[in-house]
């Protein structure tokens, strides 16, 4: 199934509404929430900005307070929103303060007067509903604040750690089933009076491939276990790093298996349609999340960040 078919379906709804049950008012948790669970309305998360992307705590939208304290008035614009062009809700980090995280917040931003959706063309889908979303002069109730004011880089990263959990299931599960399209045709397909799969080059392609598939299927299963037995403010201090390495790994490992495979494949791999359409979709969208949901640069660097909080300052060889 094309990815961009199942961002469309789920990921902007996934990623968007556990900040309406964890962080919003009643009516948000009660009649909003619900309805988007159920499928009557549409949301997205509202972070990125064409200026800011991993440095999320300098992000320039900006919300000001009116004077009697009953909305703020929202200016700015967001890039690469998944189904951002049909939402009915953007859950909206903006800044209310100074310069920094301390100075951001999160809102639930209903579609009204004063906002606008493009629909951005990547290199896998339309189906996703990539967007570029521009605020100008948006009236947002004080109520529709996520958290308390100055808690939205909080409210933002702690939503980070399921966001990526479910980047790694999806990709490592269009991985592997590349690797199984790939199985297949070297099973069938006869070179030199033999087939590809009893050749020993094929043989050390797929050895790679499924050691590490595995590998990270393990680690990823024991992530999933751990995540069933911590509660969120758990999840948050002990595995935000963890996660964020598995992102990493799963990332390296796509990108072998699109190669492998394309090599496996030859002309069919990079050929859309036909048996190969499975290995040439993958070559073409496995990078992807690669960079959305926090680049493999960042979260890498998050994980060892991470490790070291935890590292004994007088350990020596």
């Amino acid at each position: 199934m094309c990815p961009g078919y199942l961002d469309g379906l789920f990921a902007g709804m996934s990623i968007s509404v556990p900040p309406l049950f964890n962080f919003g008012n009643e009516r948000i948790r009660t009649e909003i929430g619900p309805a988007v669970l159920r499928g009557e309305r549409r949301s997205c998360l509202a972070i990125t900005e064409p200026y800011v992307g991993s440095d999320v705590a300098n992000a320039r939208t900006r919300a000001e307070k009116s004077a009697c304290g009953t909305y703020y008035i929202l200016n700015g614009v967001k890039k690469w929103i998944t189904n951002g062009h049909g939402a009915d809700y953007f859950i909206t980090l903006a800044r209310t303060g100074g310069p920094g995280a301390k100075g951001l917040s999160m809102f639930l931003v209903e579609r009204t007067e004063g906002v606008s959706t493009k629909l951005l063309k990547t290199s896998y889908s339309t189906a996703a509903e990539t967007t570029y979303v521009i605020f100008e002069n948006v009236r947002v109730p004080a109520e529709n604040l996520l958290g308390r004011e100055g808690d939205g880089f909080m409210v933002a990263m702690g939503n980070f750690n399921h966001e990526r959990y479910a980047l790694c299931c999806g990709l490592l599960g269009h991985a592997r089933y590349t690797m199984e399209e790939a199985f297949k045709w070297a099973a069938q397909r006869k070179v030199f009076g033999k087939t590809l799969i009893n050749q020993p080059v094929i043989q050390e392609k797929f050895a790679k491939m499924v050691t590490r598939v595995e590998s990270v299927h393990a680690w990823l299963e024991t992530i999933t276990h751990q995540m069933n037995n911590m509660n969120y403010a758990e999840q948050n201090e002990k595995l935000g790093g963890i996660i964020g390495l598995l992102k990493y790994e799963i990332a390296q490992v796509a990108n072998l298996v699109a190669d492998e495979t394309v090599q496996i494949l030859g002309g069919r791999g990079v050929t859309q349609g036909g048996m190969g359409r499975i290995i040439e979709r993958f070559n073409r969208t496995y990078k992807l999340p690669a960079v959305y949901g926090g680049s493999s640069e960042i979260v890498a660097s998050l994980g060892i960040r991470q490790a070291m909080k935890s590292y004994p300052r007088d350990a020596k060889l």
